[in-house]
């Protein structure tokens, strides 16, 4: 332990900028996020418990006090959980009552039933993207893996022309929009405008999911020329169900807090006074807990009671819908534990000192940390908490704008080529039916042509705005 470090630590101030501290302070960067890549992978360890570690390793190669590192963490998670744990509970309400009330099968089967032949794979690019919204990417796949399956067989479609489109929609929807956990951890690390951030995201998200939705997945039909597997189409939850929500009023909530959101954004750029009526009002109804919560309380209206749901069986859609999210909090939790521990010791503030003297871009070198994390983690999110923790230093002089552009630099560094050590290469393995080659051969190239897509538009808009 260096005296620097301690006093540094004990004084929360940044250390002072010297060659020494900097090599000691890389180093434990190194060690920390090694030790995390290696927990993960090799023994399997929990992310959250991974990410508790490495905290703690991160802080004793940098030679800080053990008690301050346990406060760092500490802070750290208590403030990220407090910032994005209630969006996140939300949310997952928010997508189990749409599952549940039949309102997701509602979407698919309506944008179905006008599409047809050519028009299929937009169809499910478009499907995807709205059911996305609300949905965590596993509780996505789950929910449209027998409409693929079934558009697949009934229309005699290759799977790969009908997969890779859901997929992409899912996929850049958890990457890149809040509020899915990712955006949010890197939203709130770096202090963005989640309304700006959105609007942003949305943009750079249409034509990435184009590009690599249904354009490539042209090219995964020939490269690999699969149809759906005959085994037994998983059960949809309308089918238990004697009525279902209509389409107007399902995509109408879906949409609710997007739309909150959005329009707080344009009335903060209109408007631009503080002490505005209309602006309080529309700061207070855009702001992302009343935004989800208002959509909550509506799905009961427009989505339970449609359903037949009871008092007694909105309530276990409630729980439901909470209880797969503890893991998910854990980490985000851990995550942003992990980031305050980088930032207290100084190493936030390290890559700071040292970009100066790079002619790198600060949005280009967030993407480049976010992708080398994600490959030796396997985790979007893991990679998106660590690396929006080692770049929020680099926002302090960024406009609103361009910090929101950061955010998504990090969230399209985070899907780069996921590969055998993401459990979503699995997933999709497994419900396709592919062999591990032909996993990379589409999914892998998928993910990895929407990191690049959108990587390259976060840096052409930072260009132009």
């Amino acid at each position: 332990m260096t005296r620097l470090s301690v006093e540094m630590l004990a004084a929360d101030a940044p250390p002072p900028i010297t060659s020494a501290v900097h090599a000691q302070l890389g180093i434990a960067v190194l060690v920390g996020i090694a030790v995390i890549v290696l927990l993960i992978t090799k023994f399997k360890l929990h992310a959250f418990l991974a990410l508790t570690v490495g905290s703690l390793v991160l802080g004793a190669v940098a030679g800080a006090p053990l008690d301050k590192t346990i406060t760092s963490f500490t802070t750290g998670l208590g403030s990220t959980v407090a910032g994005v744990g209630v969006l996140i509970a939300l949310g997952a309400i928010l997508g189990k009552l749409l599952a549940d009330s039949g309102g997701a099968d509602q979407i698919v089967d309506t944008i179905l039933a006008k599409a047809g032949g050519r028009a299929m794979p937009w169809a499910m690019v478009l499907i995807a993207s709205v059911i996305g919204l609300p949905l965590f990417f596993e509780v996505g796949i789950v929910l449209l893996i027998p409409v693929v399956l079934m558009v697949a067989k009934r229309g005699n479609y290759s799977l790969m022309r009908i997969g890779i489109p859901a997929l992409a929609g899912l996929s850049v929807m958890h990457g890149l929009i809040p509020p899915h956990p990712g955006p949010l951890v890197a939203i709130d690390a770096v202090k963005a405008n989640l309304g700006v951030t959105l609007a942003l995201g949305i943009l750079v998200a249409v034509p990435t999911v184009i590009i690599a939705g249904p354009l490539f997945s042209k090219v995964a039909a020939r490269w690999v020329d699969v149809q759906a597997p005959d085994r037994m189409l998983p059960q949809r939850a309308s089918d238990t169900l004697e009525r279902r929500p209509g389409f107007g009023a399902t995509l109408a909530t879906v949409l609710l807090p997007v739309v909150l959101m959005l329009a707080k954004a344009l009335v903060d750029i209109v408007v631009d006074d503080p002490a505005d009526r209309t602006q309080r009002v529309f700061d207070v109804i855009g702001s992302p807990l009343i935004a989800l919560l208002a959509a909550v309380l509506v799905g009961f209206f427009t989505l339970g009671r449609p359903a037949g749901f009871t008092k007694d069986r909105l309530q276990q859609t409630v729980e439901k819908g909470l209880m797969p999210i503890a893991g998910i909090l854990l980490i985000v939790g851990a995550g942003g534990g992990f980031k305050q521990t980088l930032i207290d010791c100084g190493v936030g503030q390290m890559i700071l000192d040292v970009s100066k003297d790079w002619s790198i871009p600060a949005l280009l070198l967030a993407w480049l940390i976010a992708v080398v994390i994600r490959l030796a983690t396997g985790s979007a999110t893991v990679a998106t908490v660590s690396a929006a923790g080692l770049v929020a230093p680099l926002a302090a002089d960024m406009s609103t704008t361009h910090t929101a552009l950061l955010v998504l630099a990090i969230g399209a560094g985070s899907l780069f080529f996921s590969h055998v050590n993401d459990a979503g290469f699995w997933l999709v393995k497994e419900y396709f039916g592919l062999s591990v080659g032909q996993t990379v051969k589409t999914w892998s190239v998928m993910e990895t042509i929407i990191s690049v897509v959108a990587g390259g538009l976060v840096l052409l808009l930072s260009l132009i705005i």
